[in-house]
């Protein structure tokens, strides 16, 4: 069963979160006040579903859509100026970004501060329900900091003078406070919950993990993956093809989600990220080259190596499963049946060129686009994955590696990935050296977690944006008669500046109503 009353449960929260005494302190008749809410277990559930929406969504494919391994298929969408690297701190992306991650933490911070007024004497209910506001309040910091580094840490109730004195937190303090809640925050979850969707202990854990993966402090990351990996909570979901399917929701890896419900609280992933021939898709971000490439073949062998058996003219062939569960190739099957062609020649509606809004580079997104939404592109049910356990695996095996640990338990973690029952690469061998090990993990990240937004946030701790994100921008290679050619996007190079694009810039827009928030440099 999914979150029930999402939607008046937003209502409720968002009326509270704003509401005012008004003239002769009259409770008010045309909204929820807090005169008459806080006051049962009922009210604090409802309070409690109503943070939930703010995690991310679809906006991860956005985020995504920004790195090397996709593409904004639309030149006019703000997102193609971060990637063309002539972005300023007006562009909308930072600032939905910023907006809705501190409105989470607003939702978080009211309900933190009032459910303690609910008349109950079940101590562990409320307090399951703080912990799962404090690890969804966590979530957010975790996000800006990756994208912005040092932000106003917010956690409690302020009012608008103060907000417009805030000042910005060393990012060191926020991954700090992060650490601590997340701790605290997981002794008081269960490890499963009766409501699907509603945070645990591991995803507190995980989240844990995730965090100080990204801030470098990796015996920590590896300590706190090792405690998800030890509760034996979660499993490997058999079929890495049907993933992120209808039939797979809920299912043994999933660790935290976003939860959606067609016809009441739904999503547009299909029209938003689907092949443009299925009616109402549009292809917004689409992979690239670079990524189709790095898939090896199911040899284990990357398609460079010249023993790996890679045919150029039949380049899909005995390739890494996932590559095919992750992207639309040539001659895949689509939702309605035909057959996926976006050669230029074609003369589908999914050839290159054939408008803006088919793909440029002859490769649409696979994950979360199901036959089920064909009809209704913009209304889906499909839940949105934020966590699971593959990324747990590889966040520890990549923290024991960053520490030089490499020992059995760093090999298991990766070629469990590598070895689930429909991928079946071949298994890592047992003596690579540190830099070995690294290269590894961080490949397989990348095919493993392709398009589930976490990649903009990798290479930026690598520090290797300025290399890959730097020149033209590829698509798919194919036979022309007896020739082989390769899609170029025309007119379009992308540029990555050390100096600056390691971060995003402070949104314009909130550096005017707060004059005390500083830039980033270089902005």
């Amino acid at each position: 069963m999914k979150i029930k009353h999402i939607i008046p449960a937003i209502a409720v929260v968002s009326l509270l979160a704003s509401c005012e005494r008004g003239l002769l302190e009259t409770i008010p008749n045309d909204r929820i006040s807090s005169e008459i809410f806080w006051k049962t277990e009922k009210d604090a559930t409802l309070a409690s579903n109503g943070l939930y929406p703010a995690l991310d969504g679809v906006n991860i494919f956005a985020i995504e859509g920004i790195t090397d391994i996709a593409h904004v298929n639309q030149v006019f969408q703000a997102e193609s100026n971060i990637e063309k690297g002539i972005y300023d701190a007006l562009n909308s992306r930072p600032q939905a970004e910023w907006t809705a991650a501190y409105r989470g933490i607003r939702l978080a911070n009211d309900f933190l501060t009032n459910i303690d007024k609910v008349q109950t004497t079940n101590t562990a209910f409320i307090a399951r329900l703080k912990a799962e506001a404090r690890t969804l309040r966590a979530y957010q910091y975790i996000k800006l900091v990756g994208l912005f580094g040092d932000v106003p840490l917010v956690v409690t109730n302020i009012g608008i003078e103060e907000s417009r004195t805030l000042k910005r937190t060393p990012s060191a303090q926020v991954w700090d406070f992060v650490s601590k809640e997340l701790t605290e925050a997981a002794n008081d979850l269960p490890a499963v919950q009766t409501e699907k969707g509603r945070v645990t202990k591991g995803a507190a854990l995980a989240l844990k993990a995730r965090a100080a993966l990204w801030a470098g402090r990796y015996q920590e990351a590896a300590d706190a993956a090792k405690a998800v990996i030890d509760a034996k909570t979660y499993t490997l979901y058999p079929s890495y093809a049907n993933l992120f399917s209808y039939a797979a929701e809920n299912n043994s890896e999933v660790i935290l989600d976003k939860q959606f419900i067609k016809d009441n609280y739904s999503n547009n992933v299909f029209a938003n990220m689907g092949p443009y021939s299925q009616r109402t898709a549009n292809n917004t971000y689409v992979p690239t080259k670079a990524l189709v490439d790095a898939y090896p073949m199911a040899n284990g062998k990357d398609i460079t190596d010249p023993t790996s058996g890679f045919d150029p003219k039949d380049p899909y062939k005995n390739r890494d499963p996932r590559l095919r569960a992750s992207i639309f190739v040539l001659g895949d099957d689509l939702p309605d049946g035909k057959k996926f062609d976006p050669r230029p020649t074609s003369g589908t509606a999914d050839a290159i060129g054939n408008t803006y809004l088919a793909t440029s580079t002859g490769f649409v997104m696979k994950k979360y686009i199901n036959k089920e939404d064909l009809a209704t592109g913009g209304n889906c049910g499909i839940n949105i994955i934020l966590l699971r356990y593959a990324e747990v695996l590889l966040t520890y095996a990549e923290a024991k590696i960053e520490l030089n640990q490499i020992d059995a338990s760093v090999y298991d973690a990766i070629n469990q990935v590598r070895q689930r029952a429909d991928v079946k690469l071949p298994v890592l061998e047992n003596n690579l050296t540190q830099a070995q090990a690294r290269e590894a993990v961080r490949k397989e990240r990348t095919l493993e977690l392709a398009f589930e937004g976490l990649r903009l946030y990798d290479i930026r701790r690598w520090k290797i944006a300025e290399k890959v994100m730097s020149g033209d921008v590829f698509g798919m290679t194919y036979v022309d008669g007896t020739a082989l050619k390769t899609i170029q996007i025309s007119s379009f190079t992308r540029v990555f500046d050390a100096k600056k694009h390691y971060l995003w810039p402070i949104p314009q827009k909130e550096r005017e109503l707060n004059p005390e928030l500083t830039q980033n440099a270089g902005w």
